[in-house]
């Protein structure tokens, strides 16, 4: 018997080849429009403007303190009451994107708030700019520190990726679901699900080691 499922899901595989590729182009879309808002958020939240803080403050609250699945339900059901109509997959990248840049938002103002006051102090007594502060002095040294949080969460948003499947996105996990329609051995089905998100996860996952013996690495000489 598992030998005929086998079979079966053997024929399936094409519709899990198309999951795949839209998982991943969902997840590169967002992962690029989330680190670019989510970039230019964090230097916001840390500039000296008390009113730009606040606002940003707000939406990094709430995306983080709200379900992306709820987040996800506003976007594709609730804004083509108010005349805006998305298809799936647009709905599905900016959701991600929007969530993304949150996340991304915190670990930026984390990373640049780490760098010494003496080396802030330092870029502000040299007569630049805040512009040529932040490119020339504090985002190079801030990189060190904000890189392998960054992959980290990129890990996470592929993982939670999944959850567009449930507005009809054809990726990995709707693949599943209708597959285990046909064959109703959820362990072989869903096994292999997980297979393919380890497969994109898995060199975002060796990155992140990467970087963090690097940073190690780095932090032993210095000291």
């Amino acid at each position: 018997m598992l030998g005929y499922y086998f079979q079966q899901l053997i024929h399936t595989l094409p519709l899990f080849w198309k999951g795949l590729w839209m998982t991943f182009a969902v997840s590169i879309l967002s992962l690029v429009g989330g680190t670019i808002i989510g970039f230019f958020a964090g230097l916001g939240r840390t500039s000296r403007s008390k009113t730009l803080r606040y606002i940003l403050s707000i939406y990094v609250d709430l995306i983080r303190g709200t379900p992306f699945i709820v987040q996800l339900f506003i976007i594709f059901f609730i804004l083509p009451e108010w005349g805006v109509h998305l298809e799936a997959f647009h709905a599905a990248v900016i959701g991600l994107t929007i969530c993304t840049g949150a996340y991304v938002c915190e670990i930026v103002k984390s990373g640049i708030e780490a760098i010494a006051v003496g080396q802030r102090e330092a870029a502000i007594s040299t007569g630049l700019s805040r512009f040529q502060q932040l490119r020339h002095i504090i985002v190079p040294q801030a990189m060190r520190v904000i890189l392998p949080p960054l992959v980290g969460q990129y890990v996470l948003m592929i993982k939670d990726s999944s959850v567009v499947s449930v507005i009809g996105v054809s990726d990995i996990t709707r693949a599943g679901w209708l597959t285990v329609q046909r064959i109703p051995q959820g362990l072989i089905v869903f096994g292999l699900v997980g297979i393919l998100y380890f497969v994109i996860c898995y060199p975002l996952i060796h990155l992140v080691n990467a970087l963090e013996r690097k940073l190690t690495v780095q932090k032993t000489r210095l000291t």
